[in-house]
């Protein structure tokens, strides 16, 4: 079966609930930048330095697919009873993440570049990405009705990935000076 359904060629596209919408809607146009976000997603996920950064990513990238799936519903209800949805419980565990890592990081008391290290710099795109949707999101909730924990959710987000891209600079610095030191070991060790 292709992956084609010449259904959109004339600038209409299928949601979730088989309601069709023009593809310049605001509501398409709102969860197509959270795809968009989570394909950045996903990019970061691997670059990671960290294997607990990465564990905690994977399970963003699939809170997304819930998070464009409500967006992507003109009957909110009946996407709520088929799926999982963003609950409060899930805002909660952005801020604990958040809570920890800002505890264990240095300080920062002026502005930064957006990354020092592949991963953190990814991340800062996914930040960015994420400001942007959430601007559409604002927009897209003056005229729809939408559940409030999604905008707390989405709030937190691009916090979220400020502290994971600092983390992940964190941790490919640790790295990179834990290689220096085992390469100068070997190299004095060879006499």
């Amino acid at each position: 079966m292709p992956i084609y359904t010449k259904g959109g060629d004339k600038g209409s596209t299928s949601l979730y609930d088989g309601k069709r919408v023009s593809k310049d809607s605001l509501r398409v146009e709102t969860y197509g930048t959270f795809d968009e976000l989570n394909a950045n997603v996903s990019f970061a996920d691997k670059m990671c330095v960290s294997k607990r950064n990465q564990e905690i990513l994977k399970k963003i990238e699939y809170k997304m697919f819930f998070l464009q799936g409500e967006i992507a519903t003109l009957d909110t209800d009946k996407f709520t009873q088929n799926s999982a949805t963003i609950e409060e419980n899930d805002v909660h565990y952005l801020e604990q993440i958040i809570d920890e890592y800002t505890e264990k990081l240095p300080k920062v008391t002026t502005f930064i570049l957006p990354g020092a290290s592949l991963a953190g710099s990814q991340l800062h795109v996914c930040r960015t990405v994420c400001r942007r949707a959430e601007r559409y999101f604002v927009r897209f909730s003056k005229e729809v009705k939408v559940r409030p924990v999604l905008e707390k959710y989405i709030n937190r987000l691009s916090d979220f990935f400020y502290i994971m891209a600092r983390s992940e600079d964190y941790e490919n610095q640790i790295a990179s000076v834990t290689k220096e030191v085992i390469r100068r070991y070997n190299k004095l060790s060879k006499g």
